[in-house]
């Protein structure tokens, strides 16, 4: 591979895409069949040169790709720019999601069971929001819906897959403690 040329390539595709690119993805683009571990080296590099805080942004592994990101301590300024509303999820919503997370492929009355409440409006919302989406049907009676997460839902979440997802203990944890 040309280094110089295709990083600034391998950059750029980064830089454009509006969600995270997969190292498929670039060889598609640069028309090769193999050669990952080299991309994968060039994202490597790239994600260092953005690594210190003489950068305003940074290249994030999320969502099984890589995406440019604004850094953290950058928030505020992009916040009062954008006039930024963040996503307001109720406590329900977080609840069900997390569920949803752990325990997917689950059918709503699954989750019904584990909240103990109607989760029918909560399912609607995550929906619309692209946090969960329909994985099928299950085949029982009345054909019920599977829900599982979306690519959005790791984006979200800074998330490279649901390996990711911290132990369910420590979820345990949180939850009791507040």
């Amino acid at each position: 591979m040309e280094t110089k040329k295709d990083k600034a390539i391998i950059e750029s595709l980064i830089f454009v895409s509006k969600n995270p690119i997969t190292i498929k993805d670039i060889l598609k683009v640069l028309d090769k069949k193999e050669g990952e571990e080299e991309i994968k080296r060039i994202i490597d590099e790239l994600i260092k040169d953005y690594s210190s805080n003489v950068h305003g942004i940074e290249i994030v592994e999320v969502a099984e790709g890589y995406q440019f990101r604004t850094k953290s301590f950058i928030a505020d300024w992009i916040k009062e720019l954008k006039k930024v509303q963040p996503i307001k999820i109720s406590r329900a919503a977080i609840e069900t999601l997390s569920i949803i997370a752990y325990k997917q492929p689950i059918m709503r009355v699954e989750i019904d069971q584990i909240r103990g409440v109607d989760s029918t409006h909560v399912i609607r919302f995550l929906l619309e929001k692209r946090l969960i989406k329909i994985l099928g049907r299950k085949n029982l009676p009345g054909r019920p819906m599977v829900y599982g997460t979306t690519k959005e839902f790791l984006e979200l979440f800074g998330f490279k897959d649901l390996k990711d997802l911290p132990p369910i203990e420590e979820i345990k944890d949180i939850i009791g403690n507040s």
